[in-house]
Order: structure tokens, then sequence, then C-alpha cells
């Protein structure tokens, strides 16, 4: 019975598919998803180590940067020569590139020509290898008839892996394939050719680019289509190449922008990552390799090795009697007999079988029918496994690239070459396949290169060319706004010229210099309740701010934000201060404080002219106001007339207040040595404890205002009377602030040699033209439109969105300053740059990108440089006022340019440093100026009163 069942079994063997056979023995080599993406992580992490400047000297994939910044738009042009230089051979070619114009495609002509190695050069001297390198050239030159007395610049494809860190050096890290030339390995290619050049000499040669055959793969195939940012090699060897974001390239400087990575992948394994997917046959042939231990993922995958894994499987079942009867020939055992030319054939659609058959007899076998399926399907098995492996490299390239930018799918297309690639009837297909069954969520086109490695590498000279000159041509835009140090000590003079002549005129000055009456700065023992009234927008502010004493001082705020409907704020002047009144009303009633009598400063933002702190002229409606009757009239009567005619509450309103100088006094209340104020934001301007003796305008003042601080008028004629007491109150009153309006400088034609066109088409356009220059360089209201000037600039002179004006570029405050705070964020990166971009309707590459960043920077720059060489007049006049060598003292900031910006308050306090090196300056934000700062200018006056009536 036994004896049976044995029959039976050698009987159903015998007759077994072929194909299963086969599948039984190479199982470890057919590989699921589940596998694939286990080994697409794997190379994940491989890739950022090679990327950390930490970990990649012992990285197996070495992640080169390859300084090709940008791959081509089309509007490249040019004519060059090409090396391509790569194996056993090389060309020379002469690269024509025709610039896109409108509809019409740009293009490439190519005239080349091979030049044969001989097998001793190859593995002698690299001097000796380079020098045949350099008379092909020349003699190429001649062939084709090209002069030598002009300068040709050259593109040099080498197909070896290099450190390069420059687009022109390249150190080459190690020989592969067939060439081995000695004393090059460690050395600069690029020179190591340009010397070769001058040895041969007669020619103009200027190397501009070293790329590899990877990178000019992608590079030929972004010249047709614009979302090729990926390169794959497969042939004798594999390699793929990538843009990857800058910031991630820790082994060179910077982080904005792509920069193609060449990955050098067939070194993934090299560390044993891939140990338990190598299979028997994988271990023999790196084993019998010219480098056991290195390019384990390339010896599963390329066409160098492809042919040797069916020969050796094919080799091992026939010794187990599983093919062939058992029989071997001696050109079966031979290495190197099968080759992936065979694998290829045997892969054929129609005559896969009869190939077979053909190149099993040519090594001396007899195949059965059964035989030649089975020895395809090992082929079949082997290349499957080979562009599956490659799949799964690809996915997590792709996921990485994907992941970089944030996005939930990705676009992108896959430039291709390589023999394996081309002439294996279904690789293409598979590869495709597996690829989009890894990534579902990704549109991943292939595109096969078209003489990639020598039009690729014409193509990144030609790309390096138009980044150069577009590199040129946008700094030559932006050095307008670079302000070196003699200009800006020029500005530092010229407001304090500015500061000295408002001081001393009546008349109008281009820096106003407006006297506050505000003699005091807090000292830390104010206490009470104080009303606080804030109009300087489309709100109005009401605040009870309370000031307590303990163990340290604490204030604390009650406020509600009132709306001004636009009716009321271009009605008449008395439905505004009504409507004022009523707000105020509210608010005592929501604190249940209407029957209390409580002292209020009133923070005014608007330009106006004061005779006494509770005395204010409003000189000119901004902001969009348009109150009638208002203009010409004192501001505090009129909100006390508004009160009276409510007859609601009493308010005694003690003191106008600019927002400037409610900056300072809520900053010095804290910090005692804080005698300044700076606003930057929607505007700018500054305030600063001025000596009284030196205000010389108000010495030209009939009559005492300046000393009847917060008294009515009837007080005057009793001050009189009382000289000697009144003599006696003023001992105190050594400063005042000024209120400096400094936003009005270069209003006199000061400023015009820094003054860009730029400037002046914002000037031009805005509602007060040739007012505020100062101001609007340097203030939040302005910058937004003077960067969408440049970019307005950049776009038509063709240097920014592919040279596309749209109608959101061409519309004034589109691009608001909050934009610059945004763009110029160093955690920001350029992908979301874009999306701020594509929300102002403005479709960006990441070049422009990068662009529209620097032109942010240059303008935030010039302002905060700017307020930073005022800042230095200011200070540096106090410390001369004071006759001292070293000044110590503290500005209190407020404004959304100051707090939100991420770069503007460094360069100002740097800025201020340098040029008012003998002034110690410490920059604290202030809060709550127009409230807190206004309560504290009411508490200061009211002291200041009780210590009269106490004198």
């Amino acid at each position: 019975m036994l004896s049976v069942h044995l029959v039976a079994f050698f009987f159903s063997k015998l007759q077994e598919d072929p194909t299963k056979k086969v599948d039984r023995f190479l199982h470890a080599m057919r590989l699921n998803d589940e596998q694939l993406k286990d080994i697409s992580a794997r190379f994940q992490a491989e890739m950022k180590k090679g990327l950390s400047a930490e970990s990649n000297d012992a990285a197996a994939v070495k992640m080169l940067p390859t300084h090709v910044r940008s791959t081509p738009d089309g509007s490249e042009k040019g004519q060059f020569l090409a090396l391509d230089l790569g194996g056993s051979k090389f060309k020379v070619l002469q690269v024509k590139v025709r610039e896109g114009v409108g509809l019409k495609k740009g293009g490439v002509e190519m005239e080349e020509k091979t030049y044969p190695i001989p097998k001793e050069v190859l593995i002698g001297k690299g001097t000796e290898l380079f020098d045949h390198v350099s008379d092909s050239l020349k003699d190429f030159l001649h062939e084709k008839k090209i002069t030598l007395k002009k300068k040709h610049p050259l593109a040099f494809t080498f197909s070896f892996p290099c450190q390069q860190s420059s687009l022109d050096k390249g150190l080459l890290l190690s020989w592969s394939k067939t060439c081995r030339a000695r004393g090059l390995q460690g050395k600069d290619v690029v020179q190591a050719l340009r010397q070769a050049i001058n040895r041969t000499g007669g020619m103009d040669i200027e190397v501009l680019t070293l790329v590899n055959d990877t990178v000019a793969t992608m590079m030929t195939c972004g010249f047709d289509d614009e979302f090729c940012e990926v390169g794959l090699i497969i042939g004798t060897g594999t390699n793929v190449c990538y843009m990857e974001e800058m910031r991630h390239v820790d082994l060179v400087e910077g982080d904005e922008g792509r920069m193609c990575v060449n990955t050098e992948w067939g070194g993934f394994g090299d560390d044993g990552a891939l140990d338990d997917f190598l299979t028997e046959f994988d271990r023999n042939v790196d084993a019998a390799s010219s480098n056991p231990g290195k390019q384990i993922f390339e010896k599963m995958v390329s066409g160098m090795y492809l042919g040797e894994l069916v020969r050796l499987v094919v080799l091992k079942m026939a010794n187990q009697g599983l093919l062939l009867d058992g029989r071997v020939s001696n050109a079966l055992k031979t290495k190197g007999k099968i080759t992936t030319a065979h694998v290829a054939a045997m892969e054929e659609y129609k005559n896969g079988l009869k190939n077979t058959r053909a190149i099993l007899i040519q090594l001396g076998l007899n195949p059965s029918q059964d035989d030649c399926i089975a020895v395809q399907h090992v082929s079949t098995i082997v290349s499957f496994r080979s562009s599956n492996l490659l799949a799964a490299g690809l996915a997590a390239i792709l996921t990485r690239m994907k992941q970089n930018r944030n996005l939930r799918g990705l676009r992108t297309t896959v430039g291709v070459d390589g023999t394996v690639y081309k002439t294996h009837p279904q690789y293409p297909k598979r590869l495709h396949k597996v690829v989009r069954r890894l990534l579902p969520e990704c549109q991943v086109r292939f595109v096969l290169s078209d003489s990639g490695s020598s039009k690729g590498a014409a193509l990144v000279t030609a790309v390096a060319q138009r980044l150069a000159s577009l590199r040129h041509q946008v700094d030559e835009t932006l050095s307008q706004f670079t302000l070196s140090q003699d200009q800006l000590q020029l500005v530092k003079a010229r407001m304090r010229a500015g500061l000295e002549a408002g001081l001393k005129s009546k008349g109008p000055t281009a820096v106003k210099m407006l006297p506050s009456f505000v003699y005091h700065t807090p000292d830390g023992t104010e206490r009470g309740k104080y009303l606080a009234l804030d109009l300087g927008g489309t709100n109005f502010r009401t605040l009870l701010v309370k000031f307590k004493k303990g163990l340290r001082n604490t204030t604390r705020l009650y406020h509600k934000i009132y709306a001004i409907p636009l009716e009321i704020m271009q009605g008449t002047g008395e439905e505004l201060f009504d409507h004022i009144a009523e707000c105020v009303g509210d608010f005592l009633d929501y604190m249940g404080m209407k029957n209390t009598h409580l002292p209020a400063g009133f923070t005014f933002s608007f330009p106006c002219k004061q005779t006494a702190i509770d005395t204010g002229t409003l000189v000119s409606w901004t902001k969009g106001y348009k109150a009638t009757d208002c203009e010409g009239h004192d501001v505090v009567s009129m909100l006390r007339e508004a009160i009276k005619r409510r007859n609601e509450y009493d308010l005694d309103i003690i003191a106008l207040v600019n927002d400037t100088v409610g900056a300072m006094m809520s900053c010095a209340y804290e910090d005692p040595q804080c005698e300044v104020a700076l606003i930057a934001g929607t505007g700018s301007n500054v305030c600063y404890m001025e000596e009284l003796k030196n205000i010389e305008k108000l010495h030209q003042e009939t009559g005492s205002t300046e000393k009847d601080q917060g008294k009515p008028e009837e007080e005057n004629d009793e001050q009189e009377e009382n000289g000697a007491e009144r003599g006696k109150e003023d001992s105190s009153m050594t400063k005042m602030c000024i209120n400096t309006e400094w936003g009005g400088l270069g209003d006199d034609g000061s400023l015009d040699d820094i003054i860009t066109p730029f400037d002046v088409e914002v000037d031009l356009h805005s509602v007060n033209p040739g007012k505020q220059r100062f101001e609007k360089l340097t203030s939040g209201m302005y910058l937004g439109e003077v960067v969408r000037q440049v970019l307005l600039d950049l776009t038509r002179g063709g240097l920014l969105f592919k040279g596309r004006v749209t109608e959101t570029l061409k519309t004034p405050g589109i691009f608001q300053t909050k934009y610059l705070s945004q763009i110029e964020s160093d955690r920001l990166a350029l992908l979301q740059v874009r999306c701020i971009l594509k929300q102002l309707g403005l479709d960006s590459t990441c070049d422009d990108s990068i662009i529209v960043k620097e032109v942010c920077g240059a303008v935030s720059r010039r302002a905060a440089q700017l307020c930073g060489a005022g800042m230095a007049a200011v200070v540096d006049k106090i410390r001369e006022n004071r006759g001292l060598d070293h000044l110590n003292i503290t500005v209190g900031v407020d404004g959304a340019l100051y707090k939100l910006h991420p770069h503007f308050s460094k360069i100002l306090q740097k800025t201020t440093e340098v040029l008012a090196p003998q002034c110690n300056v410490a920059f604290v934000p202030s809060e709550e100026g127009s409230g807190k700062g206004a309560a504290l200018i009411t508490a200061v006056v009211i002291k200041m009163q009780d210590g009269r009536l106490a004198a």
C-alpha cells in the first residue's frame, strides 16, 4: 500500500505545474505589499540618516547634495558643450537650448559623437583618463567646425558617486562599473578635467557644472514636464534623485527652497538593513562581486546582476534535480553567461518561451517545455522582485516629498532612463502598477528620458545660468533697500537736525515736536481708580483702571469696546461726541459707577496741537474719519459739552493723551528708566522726555500755558499774582514729554537720496502725497504696499510669477503688512509661503516664494534700520542734554510691527546699538499704553495738583 502512495506522489510531482515548483523554491523573492511597505519605511529611515550631518558619515544611503536648486521652467536658452562619462565609452555633444515663447514650447537640438575608452586607460592613471577625454573634446570641436577662439560653457555628466560642495566641484567617492583609474579618489574631478583641458591647449572651455546622470535624467524630463521632480536610473546600475526641501539638507548651508539630492540608493542595505530579505543567491552574487558588502540594493535590482541571479537559481534547481533532469553544462556553471538582455528576451510577450529555449540550448542544455516554462518563471520572479523593490524605494521618496509639503496627495512625474526600463518588455508596467498600489493618493506619471544624461547636463547649466541672471537682477532691485552704515549715520544726523528744528520753531517743520504738557513719568506711588477713554480707529474703548499698592504694584483693567458706525465717523462732530458720551454712560452703568465722580484720561490718536494737558485742537482727521465741525476745535471741550448734554453722569477729563506718550507712561510705571516710547505699528512715532529749557517754541508763547498743567484758565490770574509761589511749583518741572511726530521727516526732501521708485509710487497713491515720508518707509500701513510695488516690478520684468501680472497684483492694499510677518517667520516653510500667496490669488513656484520672502525681508529690514537710526538720534540727544559720557535708558515699545514681526525688533535694537554706542538702550514692550498709560497720566497730573495745593 505504501508503494502505491509513493508512486502516486511521484507521478503527481511529475505532472505539477512547473511555475508552482519555482514559486515554492523562490518564495523568499516573492514580496507582498506588507513587506514592500516595511522596506519602504526602512528606506525612509535611511534617507533621514543620510540627510543629517550627524549621521551622514555612517549612513548607507549617502543622500548627496547636487547644488541643483531648480528644474527647468522653459525659459532656458543658450549653446553648450557637454561631456558624458559613465563607463567604457563617453560622449561629447553640442547642445542648443531654445527658449519657449508664447504657445511655442522650448526645444533642445544636439550633435554628438561617442568615443571609446581603451581598457588600459580605464584602469590606468587618472591623468591619462582625463587627457584622453580632453583630446577627444578637441577632436569634436574640429570635426564640428566649432570655433576655438570663443569661450564655450561646458556641462560635465559624471556617473560616479561624488561629494559636491558646489555646482562645479565634486570629490570622487568611489569608482564603480568597469572604471578604476588611479589617483582620482578623493580628488575634485572638475579640477582634473580643467587641468587636462589646459594640458591639451588650444581651447577656451569653462566647466560650469558637474552633474550625475540621474540628475540629468530628471532635468531632461523637467524641460518638457513642469511636474518632474524625480529622476530614476534602472540600467546597468540604479540610482534615484529628487527635489528635497533645503531645510532638511544639513550638509549645505541655508534652508530656503529646494535642492536635488542624489540618493545613491544602491548602497541601501550595506549596513544590514535588508539582511532579512536577502536570499542565498543575493549573498552569492555579492560574494563574487568586485565590491563585496557594498551596493547591496543595486545587486538585488540592477541590470548588472539580474542575469547572474537567474543563472544561480537555475543552476541550483538543476543540481537538485528540479530542472533539466538534473543535468548542468559548463556554460551554466560560468559566471555571466546569462545576462539581463537574456532575462528581457525570456519575458517577451509572444516569443518568451521560444527565446528561453534558444538561450538554454546556447548554454549546452537540452530543455523540455516544462523546463522552459520554469526558467522563464525564474526570470519573471527575479525581475519582478527588482521592480517591486524599486517601487518600495520610490514610494518612500514620494511619501517624503508629500509629507515635506504637507499635502494629502502628490502630483509628480518621474523621469526614467536605463536599459532595463527601456528594453525589458514588462518592467515599466510592473513598476508603475506597484507604485500606484502603494501610494493610491498620489498621481505619479513616468516619462522615459530622451538622451537624459547628455541633454540633462546642458539643461542643468542652462538653469544655472538662468538662475544666476535672475539672481543678479533681483539683487540689483533689492540693493535699493540696502542702507550702508554711512547712510544710516546720515539718517541719524538728519533726524537730529529735525528734532532740533522742531523744538525751536513755532512755524511748520518736518518733525513737529509737539509739547504734550506731561512733565513727569510715574514714580510707582500712583494709586486709585481712573477712567481711560480711547478713540483711535473704528472702535472706541472705555476702561476702568485701578492702581493698587501691595508687596508689588498691581494694575487691574476692566474695559468694553464699542463700534463707531461709518455714518457717525463721517457725520457731524456733535453726533460723534454724543455717541462717545453715550458709550461712556453705558460703561459706567455696566460697572455700577454712574454716580461716581471719576478723573479721566482721553487717548485721542489723531494729530492735535496741545496748549495744555487738557486742551487739544484737532489739526486734521485721519483713518477714515470725516466728522464735520471738529478740525480746528478743542476735542476735550467737545467731549465735555456732549457729557453735559446727556446730563447723566459727571466726568472730570484731566488729560488729553497721545498713544505714544501713553506707551511711555505705561512702561515707566514698571521701569523708572523709561523716558522714551516708540510706536511701530500701523503708524510710526516716538516721544521722549526733553529738557524744558530746550523747548524754545514754548518760551515764544505769550502767557504761561506750559506751567498751568491741568488748571482751568480762570486760575491763571491768581498764579500771576503769586509769582514766588509759582516759581516754587515750577522748580520740579525741568522736563516735558515731546511727541516728535517723526513720521514727517523727509517731507522737506531730506530723505530723497534713500527713497526708491517704489516708495515714490506708494506716496503718489496715498491719501497725503508728499507728507509723512519717514512713516511711509517704516510703518505697517505702508510696508505691504511697498512690497507689492516691488513684486509688480519684478513680475513685469519676467522675474516672478512667470511674468504674469494678475489683477490681484495690480490691486492696491492687497498685500497687507501682516503677510510680511507671516512670510518672514523662520518656522514657515516655503510651501506655507506659497499657500499665503495662493490666498492672495498669486500662483507661485518654489523659486517665486524665495524671491517674495527676500523682498519682504529687504523692505522690513530697511524699516527697522531707519527706526534704529531715528532712535539713535533721540537717545544721543538725551545723553548730550544731560552731559553724560554714557546713558542707560529704557524705551517702551508698542505696535503690531514690533511685536509680531519675527526680525524687526532685533534689527531695530542692533542698529540703535551700533549708531549710539555710548547709550545702553533697553527695549521693553509697553502694555496697554492707550488705556493704562492714559490713566497714569491722569494720576500723575492729579498728584501734581495735590502737591501744589499742599504747598
